[in-house]
């Protein structure tokens, strides 16, 4: 039987994302990204539970975010879940489990001079082809981030 190994998250980015050029001139970004839910509990007292995601965008992907996103951007990431293991220096065995995404669609409305100078309103188009983006126009980020 086969598996299955898909990840769909809405969230705001935690920090800018961080990009970096392997052999190859291959681009890598990686942030992390919070989700939130919310919910009632029993006394009827609303409740968020924030979880925290590695994000890790390969090429084009991560050339994309590195001249959209910034911190509180809110995206929506489609991807799949890796492992990776390592020993550190001491030689002590360490585990990361990230989301390396394969769509992004962002979901920010950009002003005329944050962002880049995009003009208000209109998604980001230029140089796209090729990627697995969309870009709409949808309304302000919730102001009530938790970071």
């Amino acid at each position: 039987m086969r598996g299955v190994n898909r990840v769909m998250l809405i969230g705001n980015l935690g920090r800018d994302p961080d990009v970096q050029y392997l052999e190859g001139n291959i681009a890598v970004a990686k942030f992390p990204l919070a989700t939130t839910e919310t919910f009632k509990d029993r006394a009827g007292k609303l409740i968020s539970q924030t979880e925290w995601h590695t994000v890790v965008l390969w090429r084009g992907l991560a050339e994309l975010a590195q001249k959209y996103l910034h911190k509180g951007s809110l995206v929506y990431i489609e991807g799949r879940l890796r492992t990776r293991s390592w020993e550190d220096k001491e030689g002590n065995k360490k585990f990361a489990t990230e989301v390396v995404g394969d769509n992004l669609i962002m979901l920010d409305k950009r002003s005329d001079s944050a962002h880049g100078g995009l003009s208000h309103g209109s998604p980001a188009t230029e140089n796209l082809e090729g990627f697995n983006v969309d870009i709409p126009n949808h309304g302000e980020p919730s102001q009530d981030l938790p970071f």
